[in-house]
């Protein structure tokens, strides 16, 4: 079923930050004389749309179709409505909001100026069938339209209600439109139409108020957790009462409400920013904002009396992209288990279509963040399906150089500052471990031609040295770290290593030749410009650089390893056991460290509570994963998904369960646990498309360990033990089937 290329709208006026225009409601009646046998519905509400079919909304989850650049894809729906239909008078009603379509709150990149910026615009096709015959309803001039009551919203800022304006009846087929305006020709967008097929965005569950205090002139209401989604106002007040709710994620030193770090500073805040602005009808009612969504923990809620400051009142409705568990983690070490839960929280509420850097301040989807949760996320959760779709948003915003911006979608945005390999990473990560965990090949194919643009891409951008140096590198380290010149060239290098891993499975061996003679390169212009031979210190011997040169395979023989890995301890040494590297050598470090014996070290640079450290968000009070491993760090985030490589750290090497290890068989495991000497038990869990595989291990009284799996049918396994450890029996096979484990020290 394709989509309409007839778009109509209410205005081809604008909303702007301080000029507000409501959202529109349009209804279309028609009228049937027998019921058909088919009635296939095909939509597109730009930015978002509510879909009512004779009065019941059958909108299949918030923020409908998508968030994208509308010039280049242009996203839509399909419903089956004939469960709704009625002989005699239908209404196909909507209600439309401004989204990506018109994102004034997003001025700070640029969005507000963006070429595909229009007013809110609809595009449907209702196709009737009956045997052979077939009728076709379209958006046209007998579309009718009002002002709706949300006299404004943006994705950013909030909404704007006044329920004295609602119209009663207005999406049911006996309303009278009579009065209505017929709504007027649009432009069409010039992106290629796309049916949109994510996992949709729901509620997946309402919180209370833990506690409510007085803040000057309101209430503000503490729910314990920063996650993300909408609050559902209840009141029974006055006709023309105005409530505002304003959302943030912190209080200020001196306990009070403050949206300090989510705002813009240096002269670029907006007017307001996740605000719900709602005036009374009067009497009982409801209220949860349409078209936007918040990330928070506190609310603050001014135009109330102290009496009604209950928590009836305000219910944080939890909502994200509606995902499935996939994956866990938990031990005898309390600040772990903190860790895996704040890193699922960032996850989630990070995940509205797409991955966003925060749910509560930029809501945009920076590449890197994804490509640095990618692993953990597809460990834990199942967002393949989504990562499919971002993908061909992904490819369509390269530019003719085969650059990718900072963030997808942009209106342009991001291609002068915050991109970089590091960041264009996205383009292979997303495709390579949805295939890699899953065996899923649709974002590679998607990406396929773009990977060999982007290598081209590349190749102009070397320097004489054949180094890259340009865009973001190591972002938000402790520290001095590792120097542009070396992140991004090994990045590069990496990124053509999985984008050979991905050719070949794709069939394309003269595309797989290409990246891996591309990745080669890389790999000898490092090892010749960046790296002291004689000590095997990488560029300054940061622990970024040393982290990053022995995960990536930069070292030629196992005494070269010896020298760089004598480096990166030395380099931890000096900082009294803390981390000073950004997320870069933050993805790869306790990786490094474990596989070379030193899990100890691992744990205790993750769980310290002094910063820079994981634990030290623990100690300050965070519920998510922030932005910077430090306590309450200026304007920095509380809610951000880019440092929860951990999860997979977790899974992987503590519970031991690495998928697909020769990276071409998914019917394959490798159990290989690590047992620090500071956990007595840890259990992991992953759905594997194969079936679900468990390992716990306990250490037990007498010194030895009693590892428990769970294998599925049909999938081979092979159990690997740390350097010192042996099975209790002394046999000599090591291969992992569901069952009961005795290991002991040699």
């Amino acid at each position: 079923m394709k989509l309409s290329n007839r778009f109509v709208c209410a205005t081809r006026e604008r909303s702007l930050r301080t000029h507000y225009v409501p959202a529109p409601y349009m209804r279309r009646t028609f009228t049937l004389d027998t019921l058909p046998t088919r009635a296939a519905l095909s939509v597109s509400g730009l930015g978002f749309y509510e879909l009512y079919v004779n009065g019941k909304e059958i909108t299949k989850g918030r923020l409908c179709p998508y968030i994208v650049n509308s010039n280049q894809v242009l996203p839509y729906d399909e419903y089956d409505i004939l469960p709704y239909l009625t002989k005699g008078k239908n209404t196909l009603a909507f209600l439309l909001g401004n989204g990506m379509q018109n994102a004034v709150g997003g001025y700070v990149w640029d969005f507000h100026t963006a070429a595909f910026t229009s007013s809110p615009k609809l595009a449907f096709a209702l196709e009737l069938g009956e045997g052979e015959r077939m009728t076709v309803i379209e958006a046209d001039g007998a579309v009718k339209t009002h002002p709706s009551p949300i006299l404004f919203d943006d994705l950013r800022m909030g909404e704007i209600y006044d329920a004295r304006l609602a119209v009663d009846g207005w999406n049911l087929p006996a309303f009278d439109d009579s009065a209505w305006q017929s709504a007027i020709p649009a432009a069409l967008p010039a992106g290629e139409p796309m049916v949109v097929d994510v996992h949709p965005i729901k509620a997946e569950r309402e919180l209370s108020a833990v506690r409510i205090f007085r803040d000057g002139d309101g209430f503000v209401y503490d729910f314990g957790e920063n996650v993300s989604g909408l609050t559902r106002l209840s009141l029974n007040v006055e006709a023309g009462r105005t409530v505002t709710v304003d959302h943030g994620e912190r209080l200020d030193e001196n306990g009070a409400f403050t949206q300090y770090n989510i705002t813009f500073h240096e002269g670029r805040e907006p007017e307001f920013l996740q605000r719900t602005t709602y005036t009374a009808r009067g009497g009982g009612e409801e209220y949860t904002p349409h078209f936007t969504y918040y990330g928070f923990r506190y609310a603050k809620v001014t135009g109330i009396t102290e009496a009604e400051a209950t928590k009836e009142l305000l219910t944080y409705v939890v909502m994200h992209t509606e995902l499935d568990t996939r994956g866990g983690f938990s031990s005898s070490d309390e600040t772990l288990n903190a860790l895996q839960e704040m890193t699922r929280r960032a996850d989630v509420a990070n995940l509205w279509h797409f991955p966003t850097d925060c749910p509560q301040r930029e809501k945009n989807g920076w590449t890197a963040d994804a490509a640095l949760s990618a692993e953990q996320m597809l460990l834990n959760f199942d967002p393949e399906d989504n990562y499919a779709e971002w993908m061909r948003s992904i490819v369509r915003a390269m530019d003719s150089r085969g650059a990718l911006p900072g963030i997808v979608p942009t209106g342009g945005w991001g291609f002068e500052w915050g991109n970089g390999p590091a960041w264009d990473s996205v383009l292979v990560y997303l495709p390579y471990f949805s295939y890699i965990l899953r065996g899923d090949l649709r974002a590679a194919r998607t990406a396929s031609g773009a990977f060999m643009r982007y290598l081209a891409y590349l190749t102009t951008r070397k320097n004489e040295k054949g180094l890259l140096e340009i865009g973001l590198g190591d972002w938000l380290p402790f520290a001095e770290t590792a120097p542009l010149v070396f992140t991004d060239s090994v990045m590069a290098k990496d990124i053509a290593d999985k984008m050979a891993v991905l050719f070949h499975a794709l069939g394309m061996e003269l595309e797989a030749d290409y990246a891996r003679a591309f990745s080669l390169s890389m790999r000898e212009a490092i090892r010749a410009h960046l790296c002291e031979m004689d000590t095997m210190t990488f560029s300054g011997g940061y622990m970024t650089s040393q982290a990053m040169a022995l995960f990536y395979g930069l070292c030629d023989t196992l005494e070269e390893e010896k020298k760089a890995f004598a480096r990166l301890l030395e380099a931890i040494r000096e900082a009294d056991g803390h981390m000073t590297g950004g997320v870069l050598g933050g993805r790869v470090i306790f990786r490094v460290l474990a596989d070379r014996g030193e899990i100890d070290l691992a744990l205790s640079m993750i769980t310290r509570p002094d910063a820079p450290s994981y634990g030290c968000m623990i100690e300050a009070g965070l519920t998510a994963l922030g932005e910077a491993l430090s306590e309450n760090e200026g304007g920095a985030s509380q809610n951000h998904h880019f440092w929860g490589d951990i999860s997979a750290f977790f899974i992987e090497y503590l519970a031991g369960i690495r998928l697909n290890p020769t990276l071409g068989d998914l019917s394959e495991v490798f159990i290989a646990p690590l047992f620090p000497s500071t956990l007595t038990h840890a259990e992991g869990f992953h759905i594997s498309p194969m079936g679900e595989i468990k390992s716990r291990w306990e250490k037990n009284g007498d010194g030895g360990i009693t590892l428990t799996l769970t294998i599925p049918d049909g999938m081979r396994g092979a159990l690997l033990l740390p350097k010192g450890y042996v099975l209790a029996d002394h046999t000599n096979s090591y291969r992992a089937v569901s069952g009961t484990y005795h290991i002991v020290k040699k």
